[in-house]
């Protein structure tokens, strides 16, 4: 498996490929009829200036099937422009809403099927994604842009033909225009690194300004009268933000339109060139100024939407592109199937972990043997990494260093998906799905999501009848008061449904309890653990449950107590064990028994 680190932002071109391919798959027919349609409407457009030469030329000489042919030239080309448009319109719309949906869900489906949760902690991840998050709304323009891009590339080369036709002198025009291309390609790419240099201060001002006006944190602002302050402070880093984007895009914008000004210089040269010293007709004169016009249109056309294509196009391409890459590098080398039941258990060798971005071990070199069929405690102060311990085998993070062992075998060469097939459990930050209580439960064992009797299962499991019989139907009930007929919840109440959650699975091999009672008595807790424990014991699949608590009382129960220190191993043994060694566990137990005496 590569390290996450190792996986760059791709080069931009064959990303943009990908991307092309990506709508092609979805959307293979509209895709080749709108871009179709797009070049078909370029060509009788670019014709015009050369209709309006037979013209002026039929009528300067009289000649009356030159002005027949120029004016139903002229007919058939305004006409077909605004016809083929039309068409090109209205199928490009329908193009780019179908591919939005399918390149929104692919994001969302790639974020989500990541192994581990690394991009969604590290600060370089944060602001790659955040500004991919923004792009990802516009990313159906870009095949739009890519099709006016082509379009205009056509007109261009109609009109440059109709210039060379007067002189070969002419087609230097598109010489001076290249100026105006390469500073239009340039300054996207420019201001997008600023951007992305000072994302954390946008996603600092975007989280101050939700925090502001959203009802989760409604009562503190108004009770602490820190209103004014959030939304002072959203604007201070907002300024943080844009201040060094405006100032380079001042400096780009000179740029460009210094490059322009040579190219309207070029095009005075041209006219003077044509009308005096090349003594031109008066058709040749208004060829010029009717291509010359559309020259520099379309050249401005063609540049704006280079300008698009690189700002968002190959900078979003390469983000989604790297986005694909980093999700697919945590399959590689994960190829071995993950044992039916646990003989031997879990063993952590050696094993250091040191979160994204930090240098500080937060589980430094911790060794120690999790057996089959057993229950295991993990205790300690806060900050000693006992989240983290249960993160690591849930393989939510990779190790920095050492290994986790599963019945012999590298949990990093399980299979993923198959791993947490065979996980279950509740962790102290659940998350509130706000659906049909039946299916905020259910979601625990996703093939089981419709089946009551399971989800009823579950609900006993976790002491969560109470909860359920609050509820006015039942678990029929929406829950989330912001939705019709919702129900409000308490804390409490959300998270023995996320208990109930936790235990939808009937066979686990690894069942994690990460405080998931925090906020239930003390009394209540031990009663669960209790039963649960008993269970877990008679289970024939050697399941191993760890339960991470405060709370002595409750982990007194585990057949083996792992005690981390400052992110050591500081002892393990059973309660009876460690009370008699007189270390780190005997003082925390004895600290914790005196407050409740």
């Amino acid at each position: 498996m590569r390290s996450s680190d190792e996986i760059e932002m791709p080069r931009a071109i064959p990303a943009m490929w990908r991307l092309c391919k990506l709508g092609y798959q979805h959307e293979p027919g509209l895709l080749v009829f709108a871009f179709s349609m797009t070049l078909l409407a370029a060509v009788p457009d670019a014709l015009l200036a050369l209709w309006l030469k037979i013209l002026a030329d039929g009528l300067l000489q009289e000649d009356r099937a030159k002005v027949i042919l120029a004016t139903a030239g002229i007919a058939v080309s305004v006409t077909a422009t605004w016809l083929l448009r039309t068409v090109s319109t209205r199928v490009s719309r329908r193009f780019r809403d179908r591919v939005t949906i399918a390149l929104e869900a692919h994001v969302a489906r790639l974020q989500a099927s990541v192994a581990t949760i690394e991009h969604h902690e590290r600060r370089d991840y944060l602001d790659r994604l955040s500004v991919l998050r923004k792009q990802v709304f516009v990313l159906d323009h870009m095949y739009m842009s890519l099709f006016s891009t082509c379009g205009w590339i056509l007109r261009l080369g109609v009109t440059v033909a109709l210039l060379v036709s007067i002189h070969p002198v002419l087609a230097l025009l598109v010489l001076f225009a290249v100026p105006t291309v390469v500073t239009s390609a340039w300054r996207p790419g420019v201001e997008r690194v600023i951007e992305e240099r000072n994302a954390s201060y946008s996603r600092l001002a975007d989280h101050l300004f939700r925090t502001a006006t959203t009802a989760a944190a409604g009562k503190e602002v108004r009770v602490t009268g820190i209103g004014p302050d959030l939304v002072a402070q959203r604007r201070e880093e907002w300024e943080h933000w844009y201040q060094p984007i405006a100032a380079t895009r001042w400096v780009s914008a000179t740029w460009h339109a210094l490059a322009w000004a040579i190219f309207a210089a070029a095009y005075v040269g041209a006219v003077a060139l044509v009308a005096v010293g090349l003594n031109g007709s008066v058709g040749d004169v208004l060829l010029l100024l009717a291509a010359g016009a559309r020259l520099s249109a379309y050249i401005g056309a063609t540049v704006g939407e280079i300008g698009f294509l690189r700002g968002i196009w190959l900078d979003g391409s390469r983000r989604l592109v790297w986005l694909e890459n980093y999700a697919a590098a945590f399959d590689e080398g994960a190829e071995d199937d993950v044992p039916e039941r646990l003989h031997d258990g879990i063993r952590l060798e050696h094993l250091t972990f040191a979160y994204p971005g930090t240098d500080r071990a937060v589980l430094d070199d911790v060794s120690v043997h999790l057996p089959a069929g057993r229950v295991i405690a993990i205790v300690g102060e806060n900050g000693a990494g006992k989240s983290t311990l249960v993160k690591l085998l849930a393989k939510m993070y990779q190790p920095t260093s050492g290994s986790i062992l599963v019945e012999g075998q590298p949990l990093e060469r399980l299979r993923t998906v198959d791993w947490r097939t065979r996980i279950a459990g509740a962790f102290q930050d659940f998350f509130r799905f706000e659906f049909r209580a039946q299916h905020s439960v259910g979601l625990g064992d996703l093939p089981r999501y419709d089946e009551k009797p399971a989800v009823v299962t579950a609900v006993g499991r976790a002491g969560a009848q109470d909860v359920v019989d609050r509820l006015a139907a039942g678990l029929e009930t929406q829950l989330g008061p912001t939705w019709p007929d919702g129900a409000e919840v308490s804390f409490g109440q959300w998270q023995k449904l996320a208990l109930a959650r936790g235990f939808m699975r009937d066979q686990p091999l690894l069942l994690i309890l990460d405080e998931p009672t925090a906020a239930l008595d003390a009394e209540t807790e031990h009663a669960l653990f209790e039963r649960y424990a008993a269970s877990a014991r008679n289970n024939t699949d050697g399941r191993i449950t760890i339960l991470v608590s405060h709370r002595f009382s409750t982990v007194r129960m585990a057949d083996l107590i792992v005690v981390l220190d400052g992110s050591h191993l500081a002892e393990s043994g059973t309660h009876e064990q460690l009370m008699a060694n007189n270390g780190p566990y005997a003082s925390l137990y004895q600290i914790q028994a005196n407050a409740y005496s």
